[in-house]
């Protein structure tokens, strides 16, 4: 069955001196404050719409690599993975770079890195932000 998640934002005057709040609506988890600051020079306590999909593609990425994995017979121990998203003022977004971090038993190094291409190439963010450059680097610890 499909799902569909909300958020909302509500800005307040121009892009260059305005500013919002973004709410997670489906699950109630809160509230952030964003701005082109926060989007374009330093962060200072507020979000951006890059940090969100640096989130949502870390959180998406994990679970399509786990699930992989487990497929594969080799669930993981732990997945960290980050997502690094870079945005360009007058451009957009220009790239992003995912390093994954990953305690899997039994698993040999090229399958852990073909599962993890495969995670990057079939994991429903990485499919929705495809127009965008996206980078891997993976490693299998411990």
């Amino acid at each position: 069955m499909a799902t569909t998640r909300t958020a909302t934002t509500q800005w307040k005057g121009a892009l260059l001196d305005g500013s919002g709040v973004v709410s997670l609506d489906t699950s109630g988890v809160g509230t952030f404050d964003v701005s082109w600051a926060s989007r374009a020079e330093q962060a200072n306590g507020k979000t951006s719409p890059e940090e969100l999909i640096a989130a949502a593609h870390s959180s998406c990425f994990s679970m399509a690599l786990s699930h992989g994995l487990a497929q594969a017979g080799t669930p993981p121990q732990s997945v960290e993975t980050r997502a690094d998203v870079t945005f360009q003022p007058g451009e957009g977004i220009t790239g992003i770079v995912l390093t994954v971090r990953a305690q899997v038993p039994g698993i040999s190094a090229e399958d852990f890195q073909q599962a993890a291409e495969t995670a990057k190439a079939n994991c429903p963010v990485s499919k929705a932000l495809a127009g965008t450059t996206i980078s891997l680097n993976a490693e299998l610890i411990g």
